[in-house]
């Protein structure tokens, strides 16, 4: 008796043609809402909104600082974004600048400037070439509701000078730039200000190199996150 022959299977060769029908319906699916919500009421956004917070995890929006919070995603403050954005501009104006950086983290925006931009070595008094760079700052603050907080920093050499200690200097050093912003600008609330010094504590890299100690020698603003008012 002769034996059948087996019938070998085969991979279905037009299987993807089932996910690209599925993308299809999708993307048609996608734009008929758009086209849906394009004429509708602000009640009915709403609720559709609603739906792909819920979709996408969405966990809140602050309105009030302009932040939106995705699960699992680093949230955007767009009030920050735009205050940098203003930062960067007000400063042009110098052209390029040695010793002044401007970033932003999770705290808020900060201006931090090299201690050989605003002092002499050794020194916690400000420089008169220094002065119109404060004054721009303060015309940064004036356009803000943000608290400000400024901080003095050090390398780790011990200091030597009418400081007995870089804590000394650190602090003269924030507490001297507090001071000349309220000084010139009287109109506003000290409630919003704060100082600190660190020292050599919090350097932003290695103490190792003599770049690496320029760096760390700074006094920094920063505009905590907050509402930004015009």
């Amino acid at each position: 008796m002769r034996k059948r022959r087996k019938v070998e299977d085969h991979d279905n060769a037009d299987r993807w043609v089932i996910s690209y029908a599925d993308f299809i319906t999708l993307l048609f699916a996608f734009f008929t809402t758009l086209y849906a919500i394009s004429n509708v009421d602000s009640g009915k956004l709403k609720m559709f909104a609603g739906s792909m917070k819920s979709a996408f995890k969405t966990t809140g929006t602050d309105n009030s600082a302009g932040t939106t919070i995705i699960e699992g995603i680093k949230p955007i403050n767009y009030a920050d974004v735009r205050l940098e954005k203003d930062i960067r501009i007000t400063f042009e104006k110098f052209g390029k600048l040695e010793g002044i950086s401007i970033s932003r983290d999770e705290r808020g925006v900060s201006i931090s400037f090299g201690d050989s931009v605003l002092f002499d070595t050794g020194s916690a008094v400000i420089k008169d070439e220094a002065e119109p760079l404060l004054l721009s700052v303060i015309s940064v603050i004036k356009r803000t509701q943000n608290n400000i907080i400024v901080e003095g920093h050090t390398d780790n050499i011990p200091i030597k000078s009418k400081y007995l200690s870089n804590w000394e200097l650190s602090t003269a050093r924030a507490a001297g730039v507090l001071m000349y912003i309220l000084k010139e600008n009287n109109n506003m609330s000290p409630e919003r200000f704060s100082t600190s010094g660190y020292a050599e504590y919090r350097p932003v890299t290695s103490n190792v190199t003599p770049e690496g100690r320029a760096k760390n020698r700074r006094v920094d603003i920063v505009f905590v996150s907050n509402r930004y008012g015009s």
